[in-house]
């Protein structure tokens, strides 16, 4: 399991727990002096005759901590912790010696630095100090007692506070011990809830992919569905004619012609669908460009949606204009288009215009039909594909033209006609043929 760092900061969190630290002590060590202060204040014999001595000490001390604490709010150090621990220790016992010894009140002060010792150094190395601790105070008990106090009874005082900072050493290594297996603990937690978090997230989106792949497989058999109607009904209305010897020497060549375009047609669906099923990509196939001319794309495009002649009204800018494309998802865009307008637009004509012009290929389908309906403006439902101000009537035929024109990376626009109608407008950037 790989837990990100950037979710575990340790180092930055470390810090800041240290820092936090220094600014507490810090609070505490000036409270300590100022209770001193204010000691000193109301009972001046607290200094044994030492009053000058006590003050300046007092003085030195408050100057020491206030210069810590500014350090420490500039997010500056002026020297080790343990070191720093080991100054408010020796300060401590020059304070207990000049104070009374053995009846000194600093000596309820001595605590306060055998915790500090236990928390920066740790569990031997705070025992230590805390002992080193007593043992200094037990000097001072001895140096520093009234004379009327009996050695004995200063070494016992001395013994009994140094047994007394040992326990509180151990006892607060204990419960740092006991915070750190729970905070190791409570780490654990969290990155195992963290790696179950990602695991959900990560087979939820294995289940999305896998039921975008299932619809992606869906939007396929549809649009073979749709794709292969038109020309197999084409293909069984012409049969049906040539069987039944309905038609003229004409009308016969122009039925071979347009069966012979629907079979090229459908071979070209049929090589799209093997691509799919080797690729397990796109169902539009592969692209397989090829040089065109745009008149007979036009009359394949208005025989393949089944135009009569009498409402055909196709035109091709500049006049022999060829271009190299992909024929089959083109006539497939087309068709739909021209499909679309012969079957709103009634009777009327349907015009179908191409043009090339600066390697781009711009095709406008227009009809007389009943345009777009109100209340469906501005709709876009696919990358690439800008519709007009309104969505038109089209259902699974545009959504296929959508597909198409935004696998060629072109631009598709759906707008109302003047006088009514809809006007088709394609635009693809095409190679030069």
């Amino acid at each position: 399991m790989t837990v990100d760092a950037d979710l575990f900061p340790a180092d930055l969190g470390h810090e800041e727990g240290r820092a936090e630290e220094e600014r507490t002590a810090s609070i505490i060590r000036l409270l300590v002096v100022g209770a001193v202060a204010s000691a000193l204040v109301i009972a001046p014999d607290l200094a044994r005759g030492r009053t000058v001595e006590a003050w300046l000490l007092v003085i030195v001390t408050v100057t020491y901590a206030v210069v810590l604490l500014d350090l420490q709010r500039r997010g500056r150090r002026l020297a080790p912790p343990w070191l720093i621990t080991a100054v408010d220790g020796l300060v401590l016992l020059v304070a207990c010696a000049w104070t009374g010894g053995a009846d000194s009140i600093m000596v309820a002060a001595l605590p306060l630095v055998a915790i500090a010792a236990a928390v920066r150094g740790g569990a031997v190395p705070g025992r230590l100090g805390a002992l080193a601790l007593g043992a200094g105070f037990t000097v001072a008990s001895v140096l520093g007692s009234d004379p009327y106090v009996p050695v004995a009874e200063r070494l016992l005082i001395g013994a009994w506070w140094t047994g007394f900072l040992v326990a509180t050493a151990v006892l607060v290594g204990v419960l740092v011990r006991m915070l750190e297996r729970q905070l190791d603990a409570a780490a654990v937690s969290r990155a195992r809830a963290l790696a179950e978090h990602e695991k959900f997230l990560s087979e939820r989106e294995l289940r999305a992919q896998l039921l975008a792949a299932q619809q992606a497989r869906l939007d396929g058999v549809r649009v073979v569905l749709h794709e292969f109607r038109t020309p197999v009904a084409s293909l069984t209305a012409l049969t049906a004619d040539l069987a039944a010897d309905r038609l003229s020497e004409p009308s016969r060549r122009a039925a071979v012609a347009l069966l012979a375009e629907h079979a090229v047609h459908l071979r070209d669906m049929l090589d799209g669908l093997a691509d799919l099923a080797v690729q397990d990509g796109s169902p539009l196939g592969r692209v397989r460009p090829r040089r065109v001319a745009l008149a007979d794309l036009a009359d394949a495009v208005l025989d393949a949606a089944g135009v009569e002649a009498a409402r055909r009204c196709p035109s091709v800018t500049p006049d022999g204009a060829a271009v190299r494309c992909d024929p089959q998802r083109l006539r497939r865009v087309l068709t739909n288009l021209v499909e679309n307008a012969a079957r709103h637009s009634g009777s009327a004509p349907v015009e179908l215009d191409l043009g090339y012009h600066d390697e781009r290929l711009v095709v406008e389908v227009r009809d007389r039909g009943p345009g777009l309906p109100a209340g469906q403006q501005g709709l876009v439902t696919a990358k690439g594909v800008a519709l007009g101000e309104r969505r038109g009537t089209a259902g699974l035929g545009l959504w296929i033209v959508e597909a198409l024109v935004t696998a060629m990376e072109g631009e598709l626009s759906l707008l109302p006609r003047d006088g009514g109608g809809l006007v088709a407008r394609l635009e693809l950037p095409l190679p030069p043929g």
